[in-house]
């Protein structure tokens, strides 16, 4: 028998990320140089999609480093063989996967619940299966909550679906997973639907973190690969091949000497499936039917940062590594997604055994006695059965966890309706006028939002959401004639942050931050942005004055700003006091190197202390 039934997840866990007020500005930067890729589509797909901004949402942060115990709610799906269990309040992730004759754990579950900023949005955590849409990086909604409902197949099974409208590509997810009775794994559909008119870029990618054993092999059909490694550009690599000088097998993670993704080049015509397998040659196996195309593995290498970040997001002792699928062969890719489609696939995810000395050995003959074992646990012909029988679940019968209000607001299908957060917007397509929030309402994009403010806004608000609406459509020009329009009627700090990104200097954008802080000088993720700009205009004199005024100078960030100006300064005595005191910046973003700069600034020659050392390159 398969059951579905809601639960509580217990967890040391740090508080979570709340929404702030700022939207995001910025966009994705290329991550490849100019022409890079091996054939014509991909060079297409790297040039192609990338968002100028990442508007409507805003950063989620206030999250710290003290965590207590946490209950979260959680779904769980459960047959004589599988215990599956998700958490709709982040992403929908499935968390764990217990085969449950051994009870062995199948993912990396981790002890912990430690956002880090490694997501689009900033807060981000580790461990299990997280989904993925949207653009390169973690989505917008990876801690936030979907939409969780039971449906009932044909035969009877329980499934359970979560969906959501995600509002940067404003495209419906909905991802139905089922247990059925006797199944050896779990199933997995999703759809993507594109509810407008007009060709949409599109990211899928399922990340999947497995445990992380010294003798872990990943396993996969192909022989070369994309490889990444945060320093140079994408190369076209022999898998699993020398890994450098050292000589190692690339596809035994723990020996990788640093972070670096490769994307496993499937040819055409192969099953599409990954594998890690452990010394023993047991592990998770996720295949699919054809339409997710690529595969990756991700290593942290064996660097210090390496080892930093992993017990940074996972505590002591938790090690792990990710295997991931995807609509496109790598993460640096976007596809053209035809206005009123919906594209479709199921993936399988459980246990797999094979031969110890075969997983082990040769990697052509590995990964044929893989794909052997996989063809008894679950044969493709069984997936494309999967795919047909996801078009029949039932409706909605019991609602598990409610998400957001942003898709009945668009007025979809089988969404629930709009709550406080898009009143203001429901009153603008009731009375045909936005009225004024300060704060701002919650940012919103979309053709029929601009067309009905281009032609109503005659206000300071409705002249700033109108900017920004420009401003995710790519029009710089006129986002700020609409924000001079904005601070004409009345300087608020909202519009000021605007103007600032869009000016034409860095001592401009000084002016119009200090402006913007001045008049909210409470507003911490303000006063953040601020320091950065006059730390990037030169003017740290001005950081050090305005950093002597905060009431939260001791926050993480507040203190990273003091001791750059500091240094800038040439005052290396308070730098070198401040280091010692300690800086914790509790939202460091991936890749962020501001620590050991500092630190070997006034350090040289020595090792960087690892509560500073967040390397990612070694």
């Amino acid at each position: 028998m398969t059951s579905l039934r809601k639960g509580l997840l217990r967890i040391e866990g740090a508080a979570d990320p709340v929404s702030g007020t700022l939207p995001i500005l910025t966009g994705v930067p290329p991550t490849t140089g100019d022409g890079v890729g091996v054939d014509d589509e991909m060079r297409r797909n790297l040039a192609y999609g990338r968002p100028r901004s990442l508007l409507p949402y805003t950063r989620q942060w206030g999250y710290g480093r003290e965590r207590a115990e946490r209950e979260l709610p959680t779904v769980v799906l459960e047959n004589d063989l599988l215990t599956a269990t998700f958490l709709p309040g982040y992403g929908g992730r499935l968390w764990s996967l217990v085969h449950r004759p051994s009870g062995r754990e199948l993912l990396h579950r981790n002890p912990i619940l430690q956002p880090a900023n490694l997501a689009l949005r900033d807060a981000w955590v580790a461990g299990g299966v997280e989904w993925n849409l949207g653009t390169t990086g973690h989505w917008p909604l990876t801690c936030e909550p979907l939409h969780a409902v039971r449906a009932t197949a044909a035969d009877g099974t329980p499934v359970l679906r979560m969906f959501e409208f995600e509002r940067l590509r404003r495209l419906i997810v909905r991802i139905d997973a089922w247990l059925p009775a006797g199944s050896p794994v779990l199933y997995v559909h999703v759809s993507l639907h594109n509810p407008a008119d007009q060709v949409t870029p599109v990211y899928w990618w399922s990340n999947i973190a497995v445990p992380e054993s010294a003798g872990s092999r990943v396993l996969c059909p192909a022989e070369r690969a994309f490889h990444f490694d945060y320093v140079s550009d994408l190369r076209h690599v022999d898998f699993p091949g020398a890994d450098g000088a050292d000589g190692a097998d690339r596809s035994y993670p723990a020996r990788a000497v640093r972070a670096a993704d490769y994307f496993l080049d499937l040819p055409e015509g192969e099953r599409r499936w990954i594998a890690a397998l452990d010394e023993a040659g047991s592990g998770l196996v996720q295949t699919s039917t054809g339409r997710l195309r690529g595969r990756k593995l991700f290593c942290w290498g064996a660097t210090a940062g390496g080892r930093q970040w992993q017990e940074w997001l996972s505590g002591p002792g938790s090690p792990y590594l990710e295997i991931q699928a995807g609509l496109a062969r790598t993460q640096l890719e976007h596809l053209p997604m035809p206005g009123g489609a919906t594209w479709s696939w199921v993936e399988a995810y459980g246990r797999l055994d094979v031969d110890a000395a075969a997983a082990h050995g040769n990697w052509r003959e590995a990964c044929a006695a893989t794909a052997e074992a996989l063809e008894r646990l679950v044969p493709p012909a069984r997936l494309d059965e999967a795919l047909g029988e996801a078009a029949s679940f039932g409706p909605p019968e019991e609602w598990l966890a409610e998400g957001s209000g942003w898709g009945g607001l668009e007025g979809l299908d089988g969404f629930p309706p709009p709550g406080p957060a898009q009143e203001p917007w429901g009153h603008l397509l009731a009375t045909g006028r936005l009225p004024v929030c300060d704060p701002p309402a919650p940012p919103i994009i979309g053709r029929r939002w601009r067309e009905a403010l281009e032609g109503s806004a005659d206000d300071w608000h409705a002249y700033y959401h109108l900017a920004l609406m420009r401003l995710a459509d790519g029009e710089d020009d006129a986002a700020r004639d609409a924000c001079e329009l904005s601070v004409g009627a009345r300087r608020t700090p909202w519009a000021l942050r605007v103007l600032a990104f869009l000016a034409a200097s860095p001592q401009e954008a000084a002016d119009l931050l200090l402006e913007a802080h001045r008049l909210r000088p409470d507003l911490r993720e303000l006063a953040v942005e601020t320091l950065d700009a006059l730390l990037v205009a030169g003017r740290c004199e001005a950081a050090l004055a305005l950093i002597e005024e905060l009431p939260y100078r001791d926050h993480g960030r507040i203190r990273l700003a003091e001791a750059r100006a500091a240094h800038a300064t040439g005052d290396d005595d308070r730098l070198r006091r401040l280091l010692a005191e300690g800086i914790r910046v509790d939202d460091l973003r991936e890749g962020e190197v501001s620590l050991d700069r500092l630190w070997l600034a006034v350090h040289p020659g020595e090792p960087v202390p690892p509560r500073y050392d967040f390397r990612m390159s070694g």
